[in-house]
């Protein structure tokens, strides 16, 4: 009988966890004014979702991409009492169509605020990665459960099976994660090197000081009775 293989579940990344607290220079002024959309096709300036109040936005590579569909999936998981108390948003943003918004979240059970920037002018101006970097150091990612060949084949069905077929974004364009506001205070900075490279969500709350960290296992809980 053949062994099992456990699957590719690795951060290939250039640091460790523990340097990627050192946030990169981040300019806000230079994204400010970027157009953001809503579901609907509504749009609203950047700027106006840190104004008046702490958020985590959170930037995904693009909405077919298997490691950021699991990745929305935890963030969904994340209860909004814990957000209410801390006075957190969490926000959001991919670089599609507003079309596809609706049947992402749908798809991951994501019930938070949701924007595309489908310029990436945003991804831009902040200097995110465009291609994915590859080194020998890696860490285990604790929100990506599916191994690289069956994610990939994940993402070409959905592609296929998709009302309108399309890659939902740019291929090669990275993510990151901000911890920003009120205003255009920048608390928490991360660039993604590549599909793999998400800053843990629970990394993410601690930072944002939300006082509440989430059980990301899929392990059967024991009630005590």
């Amino acid at each position: 009988m053949a062994a099992t293989v456990p699957p590719v579940t690795r951060q290939i990344t250039k640091d460790s966890h523990r340097k990627k607290t050192e946030n990169p220079p981040v300019d806000l002024q230079e994204a400010q004014d970027c157009l953001i959309y809503d579901r609907h096709g509504v749009s609203i300036p950047f700027k106006s979702l840190y104004q008046d109040r702490k958020v985590i936005i959170v930037f995904v590579r693009n909405f077919l991409c298997y490691s950021c569909k699991e990745y929305v999936e935890d963030l969904s998981k994340i209860p909004q009492k814990a957000l209410e108390d801390a006075a957190v948003k969490l926000v959001v943003i991919g670089q599609s169509s507003h079309h596809h918004i609706e049947p992402f979240c749908l798809l991951t059970g994501y019930s938070y605020e949701m924007y595309v920037d489908p310029e990436r002018c945003i991804y831009q101006k902040l200097g995110m990665k465009r291609e994915e970097t590859f080194t020998e150091s890696a860490n285990p990612s604790p929100h990506v459960k599916s191994g690289l060949l069956m994610g990939q084949l994940k993402s070409i069905w959905r592609a296929m099976t998709s009302p309108a077929f399309d890659f939902q974004g740019d291929m090669y364009q990275q993510g990151g994660a901000l911890i920003v506001g009120p205003g255009s205070q920048v608390h928490f900075c991360h660039f993604d090197m590549n599909r793999l490279d998400h800053i843990p969500i629970n990394w993410l709350l601690q930072l944002a000081e939300v006082g509440e960290t989430v059980d990301f296992s899929n392990r059967p809980k024991i009630l005590h009775v």
